[in-house]
């Protein structure tokens, strides 16, 4: 096998690109894991308002991030019966 296949780089151009998020961290309590706040704006469909839709994703978080940090993360195979997500980058530290 040459270095390129066991690096991944090979695999990673063939795979599909994987669905990345932007959000911020809320809690950071366990161990390897953090919760994340994704929001976004949504157009109601009758008023045509924009409107706040909030969800929290469950990440496996290898870097060490803290409340406030905001991270992009990444969709990946089921780690345990909640994570699906990993912490790809800390985009922005939180202010203390």
């Amino acid at each position: 096998m040459s270095d390129e296949i066991q690096n991944g780089t090979e695999a990673d151009e063939k795979r599909k690109a994987r669905n990345q998020k932007v959000g911020i961290v809320t809690s950071d309590k366990m161990d390897k894991s953090c919760t994340v706040r994704v929001d976004r704006l949504v157009q109601h469909p009758q008023y045509r308002r924009y409107v706040r839709k909030r969800s929290k994703f469950m990440a496996h978080d290898e870097l060490g991030v803290s409340v406030g940090d905001k991270v992009r993360i990444m969709e990946t195979r089921p780690l345990s019966s909640r994570k699906r997500w990993r912490v790809v980058e800390i985009v922005q530290k939180a202010v203390k």
